[in-house]
């Protein structure tokens, strides 16, 4: 299961987007609130997790996205159920991956030391010793960075190129019609 973490005051477009076209994809993908079922994003819009943080199966985990806004990632810091599941998979070799401040989060942990990534556009200082690269999502192994909320869609084909390749992200931006 791929886990999208949702604390209070995260980013709509950049978890919305990249689940959809997860499932669309026939990922197994579930949300995950971090404080409650009910969140509600930064832009006021509440948004039904499908299960709590405490719910969340660490042994089903294939990897975790982290959705940026800037509240939302000052959730995720504060949460050490959250901070220790981040941790879990990288350190499990699972998919980690983050758009927007997300990176920040991953970053504080040491996730992208040495590899390409991306995040929000004044974050860099924020990014450790990550190669820091221009482009709207990275992928380097089972690292995927996203920039913003305006690049949640090839953040999201990126997370379907890591987990499924690329001909099933292309399938998928083709039915999106993307021009």
């Amino acid at each position: 299961m791929y886990y999208i973490l949702l604390g209070t005051g995260f980013e709509e477009t950049e978890a919305v987007a990249p689940l959809d076209l997860m499932r669309r994809a026939g990922i197994p993908v579930a949300t995950v609130g971090l404080n409650g079922k009910t969140i509600v994003g930064s832009h006021g819009i509440p948004v039904t997790a499908d299960l709590t943080i405490e719910e969340m199966d660490l042994t089903s985990l294939e990897g975790i996205i982290l959705p940026g806004g800037l509240r939302g990632v000052a959730s995720i810091r504060e949460s050490r159920l959250a901070m220790d599941a981040i941790q879990f998979a990288w350190d499990n070799q699972k998919l980690t991956a983050a758009i927007c401040a997300g990176p920040t989060v991953l970053a504080a942990l040491g996730i992208p030391d040495g590899k390409n990534a991306v995040c929000y556009p004044g974050c860099e200082g924020q990014m450790g010793s990550a190669r820091m690269v221009h482009a709207p999502a990275v992928i380097d192994g089972n690292l995927v960075t996203g920039t913003s909320a305006g690049c949640a869609i090839p953040f999201g084909l990126a997370l379907i190129a890591a987990i499924q390749g690329q001909e099933a992200a292309d399938a998928i931006e083709k039915q999106i019609v993307i021009r």
